[in-house]
């Protein structure tokens, strides 16, 4: 499903030219490198240089499953691998577990389904 999907967006040129994690051979390592090179040429000429970062390593378990699918839906993924999507993400519940070595006090929550 991955592959058809990068295959879909790259033939229809979905993402922006900036989106390195996403597409087929390139890496966020992609991202870092443009963005060194752009505070240094920046530094070279004398220029201010500021910045703002944020860790968005897990950033797809903050996404929202409706505004996920559809997202998919608005740039032409098939109705077919969305009833798949949308049976595999709505199908998801977790819970929380606490071990702490001792058997009496561990704790487990009640199991919700999972949104994002």
């Amino acid at each position: 499903m991955q592959r058809r999907i990068l295959k879909h967006i790259t033939n229809y040129n979905i993402l922006s030219t900036e989106q390195d994690g996403s597409r087929l051979g390139l890496r966020t390592d992609n991202a870092t490198y443009k963005l060194t090179i752009e505070i240094l040429n920046a530094m070279n000429n004398k220029l201010l240089v500021g910045g703002i970062v944020c860790d968005l390593e897990k950033a797809f378990d903050c996404v929202n499953h409706y505004i996920l699918l559809y997202t998919l839906k608005f740039y032409g993924i098939s109705d077919k691998a969305l009833q798949l999507y949308q049976s595999y993400l709505g199908n998801r519940h977790c819970r929380t577990a606490i071990y702490n070595g001792n058997e009496n006090s561990n704790k487990v929550s009640d199991w919700a389904k999972v949104r994002h």
